[in-house]
C-alpha cells in the first residue's frame, strides 16, 4: 500500500465531554474500496510521551491495511486534551480502562473494538481487553511492558537525561503546548518511583481471552525481548509474539511496512476463525 493509497482514508475530529475533563480524538475510515464490511474498529492507545499527532500517518495506512476505522485520542494531560493537575497514581494504566477509555468508548459510541497500544498504551489496551472481554474482538500491544525489568530503568534514566536538554523538552511542547512539565514528569517520576517496580501484567492478562499479537523490537531500548514472549505466555487465550530484528521502540515508524503487514495478517486470519 502507498502512502498515497492511505491518503484516501478519510479523518474526522472529535470533541469529548467526560466526568474528568474535555478528551481529543481523531476517527480515520478507510477508502470504499478499501472497506471489509462493518468491521469494528481498531482504538490505538498511545505511550508516555505520545498523542494523536505523533502517530502521523500511521492510522490512516492502518485503516487503508486493514479496511477498518481507526480511532486514537490524546489521554487526558496530554496532545489537545484538557490538562491534569493531579500525578498519576502507581495504578494509572489500569485507571485508563477503569476511568478513563468508558468515557470515550461512550462519546464515540463504540462497541465492539480491537485494542492497539504502544509501549504503556500496550499495557492499558491490555486492561481494556480483560475489562471489555465481551466487546473486545482482538489485542496487539506494540513495544509494550510487561514488567519494569532493568533495560527499562536505564532507558528511563538515558531520557531523563537527554529531556534535561533545552532544545529536546522544547520538541515534547509542539505537541503537548504548556503540559509539557507534566507529560515527562508523569511518565519518569511514575515509571523511576520505587513503588512502581512491582508492577506487572501478570495478573490481568489471563482474562484476556481473546487473540493477542504482541510486536516488539529486538533492540528496544526499554524492554527486551522478554516482554513479548511474557505477554503471550501470560494471556488467557491464542496468542503470539513476533519480534522485529534491527528495531528499537517504535516498530510502527521504523517498520511500518511490516507493521501493517503483521496486523493486517492477524486481524484477516481471526475474520476468516470466527466466520
Amino acid at each position: 500500500m502507498s502512502i498515497q493509497e492511505a491518503q484516501y482514508a478519510a479523518q474526522q475530529d472529535h470533541w469529548l465531554e467526560t466526568p474528568h475533563g474535555r478528551v481529543f480524538a481523531r476517527v480515520w475510515t478507510p477508502p470504499a474500496a478499501a472497506r471489509e464490511g462493518r468491521e469494528s474498529p481498531i482504538v490505538l492507545f498511545h505511550d508516555s510521551l505520545g498523542c494523536v499527532e505523533l502517530w502521523r500517518g500511521f492510522p490512516a495506512r492502518l485503516s487503508a491495511s486493514t479496511g477498518r476505522r481507526v480511532i486514537a485520542y490524546d489521554r487526558l494531560g496530554f496532545g489537545r486534551s484538557a490538562p491534569r493537575s493531579d500525578r498519576p497514581t502507581a495504578d494509572f494504566i489500569v485507571e485508563e480502562a477503569e476511568r478513563h477509555f468508558p468515557a470515550v468508548r461512550e462519546g464515540l459510541g463504540i462497541g465492539h473494538f480491537v485494542a492497539f497500544g504502544h509501549s504503556v498504551g500496550g499495557g492499558m489496551a491490555v486492561h481494556c481487553a480483560s475489562r471489555f472481554a465481551d466487546a473486545c474482538e482482538a489485542l496487539i500491544t506494540e513495544s509494550a511492558q510487561a514488567f519494569v525489568e532493568e533495560r527499562t530503568i536505564a532507558g528511563l534514566l538515558q531520557a531523563k537525561a537527554l529531556f534535561g536538554q533545552e532544545e529536546q523538552f522544547a520538541r515534547l511542547g509542539k505537541y503537548h503546548g504548556d503540559k509539557a512539565r507534566w507529560v515527562l514528569d508523569a511518565w519518569l517520576d511514575t515509571w523511576l518511583s520505587p513503588g512502581f517496580s512491582a508492577w506487572s501484567l501478570a495478573s490481568v492478562l489471563p482474562g484476556v481471552e481473546c487473540p493477542l499479537l504482541a510486536i516488539h523490537g529486538l533492540d528496544d531500548e526499554y524492554g527486551s525481548p522478554r516482554y513479548p514472549e511474557l505477554i503471550a505466555q501470560w494471556a488467557g487465550g491464542p496468542s503470539r509474539a513476533e519480534v522485529l530484528a534491527d528495531t528499537h521502540h517504535v516498530p510502527h515508524r521504523e517498520r511500518e511496512q511490516a507493521v501493517l503487514d503483521l496486523v493486517a495478517g492477524f486481524l484477516h486470519a481471526g475474520r476468516r476463525a470466527g466466520s
